[in-house]
């Protein structure tokens, strides 16, 4: 039982990770990006957008888990 848990946290962390990675590629492939609502901008760099690829990865991970 604990061996499963182990195997289930170490894939979360593969899909996280390579969310992460995916989201740093598109950073420094594309850049900056900003966001702007209603008089209000903001500028995305790296992190964000690297943070954001973790969550769909994540995302990813748990939809694969639904199946």
């Amino acid at each position: 039982m604990a061996n499963n848990k182990n195997k289930d946290r170490l894939e979360a962390v593969i899909f996280a990770g390579s969310g992460l990675v995916a989201g740093a590629g598109v950073s420094a492939a594309v850049g900056g990006i900003g966001l702007a609502v209603a008089e209000i901008a903001i500028g995305m760099g790296l992190i964000p957008l690297a943070a954001a690829g973790a969550v769909v990865g994540l995302a990813a991970y748990g939809f694969k888990k639904i199946l």
